[in-house]
């Protein structure tokens, strides 16, 4: 399998409904092999980008192209639709047993029994839902439910596979080991997967590449790494999870990193820039550290921000702590961090970031 193959190309991709632009897309390529991950909130398109790959919506304008083959002229939808296994938000499970939903699409290609048996047997203790051949999908729990939408999308054996929310409105206990299974599924296989969801953690997770959307526009692609510590602008910054954006001016250079000012203070950042330059300084709320001394300004290479404490919220696995500095700062702290920090409300304390951990928009 060749990752560096394009499986999609779209090239000025338009939708146009009731007169309005609902997606824009100059261009887009998908590789084969990798987990592709379309991200944005409500509304953004992604949705409407999928049906539009899977042939199910006809663009206004432009084309895709399926292995170097146009769809829609050169590949027929319904040809193209058939390499395709697409997972969606509801089930949409058959009035029938968890076996006979698993088998329906390989019994609609014309597989005898003898042929699809081992298939569905297969693909149902991959998923750990073989106890439940027998059931009846209307009496099936959510997390069952999707189990079995799944395994009947994969058994097919598909080229692609899409996920369209497959995981919302299920609890977090059932939707990680969901996430467990699909994740070892797609390591086993390297199916090529284009995962549409509004969760960054899913994201992060389980995608080879993200997309970030808005506006039926694609803003930036890139790694989880990238888009996560190299925002294009404050609103990818904002949705994969920088909770602290800072406003400044550049006053100097120091070596390679600049200097800006915030609110009075002085925070050094990698990079160059004119004095007088807007800049917006992105920093993540796990990169900064805290503690119950110090100064307020850069010292030995490392940011330090006096300030005083807001307020502290319990995560599960971490705690959010918010400062009031001249600005609003978030960091994330562990339990045993926060035991060794005053927790008075107002209680001064300052916050440490390294220079290389602030991403700068200019």
């Amino acid at each position: 399998m060749n990752f560096l193959t394009p499986l999609f190309e779209v090239s000025n991709l338009r939708l146009n409904r009731g007169g309005a632009l609902v997606l824009d897309v100059p261009s887009l390529a998908i590789r084969e092999g990798e987990v592709f991950f379309l991200i944005g909130p409500n509304g953004a398109g992604k949705s409407t980008l999928l049906q539009v790959l899977s042939a199910l919506l006809r663009p206004s304008h432009g084309e895709v192209l399926f292995r170097g083959r146009k769809i829609g002229e050169e590949i027929p939808p319904l040809e193209h639709r058939r390499r395709l296994a697409m997972v969606l938000q509801e089930p949409l499970l058959f009035d029938t047993t968890v076996y006979n939903n698993v088998a329906s699409g390989l019994k609609i290609r014309g597989m005898g029994k003898n042929q699809f048996h081992p298939i569905v047997s297969e693909t149902l203790k991959r998923f750990g839902i073989a106890h439940l051949k027998d059931r009846s999908a209307r009496t099936l729990s959510g997390g069952e439910a999707r189990r079995t939408s799944i395994a009947r999308a994969l058994a097919t054996n598909p080229e692609v596979l899409l996920l369209d929310e497959p995981f919302s409105a299920l609890d977090p206990v059932i939707r990680e080991t969901l996430l467990d299974d699909l994740e070892r599924f797609l390591r086993e296989t390297r199916i090529t997967t284009i995962f549409v969801t509004h969760d960054r953690v899913e994201a992060f997770r389980l995608g080879t590449r993200i997309g970030v959307m808005k506006d039926g526009r694609i803003l930036q692609t890139g790694s989880p790494n990238e888009v996560m510590n190299r925002p294009v602008d404050e609103f990818v910054a904002s949705l994969v999870g920088v909770e602290n954006i800072l406003s400044g001016k550049v006053i100097r250079q120091n070596g390679k990193n600049m200097v800006v000012e915030v609110e009075g203070l002085e925070i050094e950042a990698p990079g160059e820039a004119l004095p007088g330059e807007r800049v917006a300084l992105c920093i993540r709320p796990e990169d900064v550290t805290l503690s119950a001394t110090g100064s307020g300004r850069a010292q030995n290479g490392v940011n330090r921000v006096g300030g005083t404490l807001a307020r502290v919220i319990p995560t599960g696995a971490y705690y959010k702590v918010f400062l009031n500095c001249s600005f609003s700062l978030v960091a994330y702290v562990s339990k045993r961090a926060l035991s060794s920090l005053p927790l008075e409300d107002g209680a001064e304390v300052t916050a440490s970031f390294e220079p290389r951990n602030v991403h700068v928009i200019k």
